[in-house]
């Protein structure tokens, strides 16, 4: 009988940080899984993944150009062997670039991100740093799978999630390349799951409003340092909502968007794609007319 070869190497990152709880679940489950390999199966993995907490960073650098080296640490996470785990001074998608570039030894086939505590649907998928270290992999011929868990009041169940994101390895890893999955698991154990379904991007976001509150404070500080001074100031309260709303919050939108599939109970797994060129009808009519346009003003 012939024996299956079947070789992958996964780079693990996340947003939360290398130390963060959901991550040591996902790497455990993948440690388990390398574990497992049969005979002819070469399984891999690495964690290189930021020092420090980075959310919402989305697929940001930062100012790379200006540095000459990056630098990392050797990290034991209990329960992780054989897989090597790292500290990088970087953000989600440099440590994507960087591991996919060679940086910890040979590049990945595959690259996991999360599990990120908090679900990333409707418009957080856009500023996600899970979601923004994997389609930095795709940009390099890397697929990869971004993993995220509802964030309740109760005890994270992250083996859920780190479950449902190992048995996508085979789907993956056979896909054509680059494919780029977004995971949203629902806190519930395992045999709670209602299942996982396909879900479209909806329209939920943590901020649901905002205000302008001029203040007559001549003083305080912003992110970026103390205010200097001068100019008109104030401040702008945010209203903040929850990214899976309650059951009777969903009940009107789209059954199938992804908040409301996590909602009521299921996984969603969504196809997504990063930044490329907009081929279609409509764009190249309003490329034309802007390629006219601009000739005719800047001859005149």
């Amino acid at each position: 009988m012939a024996v299956s070869y079947w070789r992958v190497r996964i780079l693990v990152t996340n947003d939360d940080g290398v130390h963060a709880p959901g991550l040591g679940s996902l790497a455990r489950a993948l440690a388990r899984w390398v574990q497992a390999a049969g005979p002819g199966e070469d399984r891999s993995v690495v964690v290189v993944a930021p020092l420090a907490n980075f959310s919402g960073a989305s697929a940001a650098v930062g100012t790379v150009y200006e540095r000459e080296s990056l630098a990392y640490e050797r990290v034991h996470l209990e329960g992780t062997e054989p897989i090597e785990v790292y500290g990088l001074d970087a953000s989600p998608a440099l440590s994507a670039i960087v591991g996919c570039r060679g940086g910890f030894g040979p590049p990945p086939d595959l690259v996991l991100s999360g599990i990120n505590h908090g679900v990333n649907v409707g418009r957080s998928v856009l500023h996600s740093g899970t979601v923004g270290a994997v389609l930095t992999s795709a940009q390099l011929g890397v697929s990869g799978l971004a993993v995220s868990l509802r964030a309740t009041e109760d005890a994270p169940q992250w083996d859920t999630a780190a479950t449902v994101a190992v048995a996508l390895l085979d789907v993956l890893a056979g896909a054509p390349v680059p494919t780029v999955l977004n995971l949203n698991v629902p806190s519930v154990p395992l045999t709670a799951l209602r299942g996982v379904r396909r879900g479209h991007i909806g329209g939920a976001g943590l901020i649901q409003g905002a205000s302008q509150a001029p203040a007559n404070s001549t003083t305080g500080t912003v992110s970026g340092g103390p205010l200097d001074g001068g100019g008109e100031r104030g401040e702008i309260a945010l209203k903040l909502g929850a990214a899976v709303p309650r059951l009777g919050e969903v009940l009107d939108g789209d059954p199938d968007d992804d908040a409301s599939l996590v909602a009521h109970g299921f996984a969603s797994l969504t196809p997504i794609l990063g930044v490329r060129e907009d081929r279609a009808e409509a764009a190249d009519q309003v490329m034309a007319e802007a390629l006219r346009h601009l000739g005719t003003q800047l001859a005149s």
